[in-house]
């Protein structure tokens, strides 16, 4: 079973990816494990790819393809395995299928866990960090037994710059400009399965888990 997890930032793809694995004994792969692997591995490709990052340029897609193809070929694998952060953008899929197509593979299921702009902006704003330990919380669903202070280490609790509403929002808007039409590639492929991210995270994974099947 071959899964794509898509879902603007914010929306719980992660979370839910990581539970996926879990149940159905699949490795979760997304591509930022893959590149620090390979690059603290000294692989081939991980060397390619450490080139382009430290010069602040995008990894290409045919590398990352290829990273990806290395990644899924070994043996934990041969079951399976949920996408994580890959594909972005529509060439970036088309490089995708090409490869596997050749190795006669197919995607099975691309889940979208929808959860509107509004809703996300509210969920990553509320988001506080530790400034020492890095311990994470939420002032809605996890608040801190004191107000701004870390319950593990007594340190400040601030809003991390990525988790500003400004902030989110230009992320927002660079997801659906790249990655909203993954929205209709993968429809048209009719294996487009979306469900209702607003819900509460178990009541998300079970609408997967009936999508998917036990």
């Amino acid at each position: 079973m071959k899964i794509i997890m898509l879902g603007a930032p914010g929306a719980g793809k992660g979370t839910q990816a990581k539970m996926i694995a879990e149940k159905y004994m699949i490795p979760h792969i997304s591509t930022g494990d893959i590149f620090r692997a390979n690059i603290k591995e000294g692989t081939e490709l991980g060397k390619q790819a450490k080139e382009y990052m430290d010069k602040g340029q995008l990894v290409p897609d045919s590398l990352t393809v290829n990273l990806l193809l290395d990644r899924v070929a070994k043996d934990d694998c041969k079951n399976g395995y949920v996408l994580d952060g890959f594909p972005r953008t529509i060439p970036q899929a088309e490089v995708l299928d090409e490869a596997l197509s050749k190795l006669g593979e197919n995607i099975d299921y691309a889940i979208d866990v929808d959860v509107p702009d509004e809703n996300i902006i509210n969920r990553m704003s509320g988001r506080r960090a530790c400034v020492t330990c890095g311990a994470t919380y939420h002032l809605k669903h996890i608040p801190p037994k004191k107000e701004g202070i870390c319950d593990k280490c007594g340190s400040e609790l601030i809003l991390r710059d990525d988790d500003k509403p400004e902030t989110v929002k230009k992320r927002l808007d660079v997801y659906h400009e790249q990655t909203q039409p993954l929205i209709d590639y993968y429809t048209n492929k009719g294996i487009l399965k979306t469900v209702d991210g607003t819900k509460d995270m178990l009541e998300v994974f079970g609408d997967i888990v009936s999508i998917l099947g036990n």
